[in-house]
């Protein structure tokens, strides 16, 4: 790092007599690494609860007292420098160690509170995890939940999420992890559309037959295994599929399966195999999908040495709702 760079970088440690200006210096410094993690002035503001212009100013004041530039800015993006970076990776532990102290300092009240932000897959979230929370919030009214839908994997660190509900494998061992239920991948399709095409009695059919495939890569290879035998591995079988719609959801695979466009592949907790107006049938029942769903939900956060009070109530709420799975 050149000489000016350290020199600035220096004189952040260098005594102020001031105290309102080094106050400010630690919203403007934990301001820099929110627009580092949001990667934008204005999802910084909407993070942070504030103007876009009052970003700005801040930015601009942080670079003028430290005498070099933090962040580069073209028409589209924003990126940090060099300085911008040092001093986000070397700040953020302390700041990450000033939000777990004054969690755990909450936890010690009496009625827990406080903000869990999550964040869970569109079908899953919208099934089976929203419906869950009016009952959570009546029984703990000082907790508040943010709740975030999407099928992206989110950086829960980067993006200041406490918990995110997802299916997996099996969850990344940088992660703190609660299995909340058991999940599988199923196949389904209309009886009318049955009917007309007759059910495959092999997966190796499934390649003449109109299939539904979720909008991403290697979807359209599908892989199954006999449900009983011993060395079903040994005996999986791969097809290529191909079929009238691609969706990046469940549910409009759901959906389009119920209108008899197809054969689709989508995870039990978005079919709705149990309610009466499904019009969906299992096929292929002897044989297993592997390999493209995970097997399991699980609640995860991102690794620390305490979990949050309202953090683990909302899981532990969670398991029990979920418990029977689907």
């Amino acid at each position: 790092m050149n000489s000016r760079i350290s020199a600035g970088l220096l004189e952040l440690a260098v005594p102020n007599p001031s105290p309102a200006r080094d106050d400010l210096l630690w919203q403007q410094v934990h301001w820099l690494g929110v627009i580092a993690a949001q990667g934008s002035l204005t999802a910084a503001a909407q993070r942070l609860g504030v103007s876009k212009a009052a970003v700005s100013q801040q930015l601009a004041a942080l670079e003028r007292r430290i005498g070099v530039p933090l962040v580069r800015r073209t028409t589209r993006t924003l990126r940090l420098t060099e300085a911008g970076q040092r001093l986000v990776d070397e700040t953020a532990p302390a700041f990450a160690h000033i939000v777990r102290s004054v969690g755990e300092v909450h936890d010690l009240a009496q009625t827990p509170r406080g903000l869990v932000r999550v964040t869970a897959p569109v079908a899953l979230g919208r099934q089976h995890v929203a419906p869950h929370l009016s009952t959570f919030l009546r029984q703990y009214p000082d907790i508040r939940v943010e709740l975030e839908l999407t099928d992206r994997l989110s950086n829960l660190s980067q993006e200041g999420f406490d918990l995110a509900v997802r299916h997996v494998a099996a969850p990344p061992d940088s992660h703190v992890a609660w299995k909340l239920c058991d999940t599988r991948s199923l196949l389904v399709a209309s009886a009318a559309y049955l009917r007309r095409h007759g059910p495959p009695q092999h997966p190796a059919e499934l390649a003449q037959h109109a299939c539904l495939t979720y909008l991403r890569p290697g979807a359209a290879v599908w892989m199954f295994e006999p449900e009983s035998a011993q060395d079903a591995q040994s005996r999986r079988v791969r097809v290529t599929v191909r079929g009238p719609l691609r969706a990046n959801t469940s549910e409009v695979l759901r959906e389009a399966a119920r209108a008899g466009l197809g054969i689709a592949l989508a995870p039990d907790f978005s079919l709705e195999l149990g309610a009466r107006s499904s019009a969906l049938r299992p096929v292929l029942p002897d044989w297993r999908a592997v390999g493209f769903f995970g097997q399991a939900i699980y609640a995860i956060r991102p690794w620390s040495p305490n979990t949050p009070r309202a953090v683990q109530l909302l899981v532990d709420h969670l398991r029990q709702a979920l418990s029977a799975g689907f």
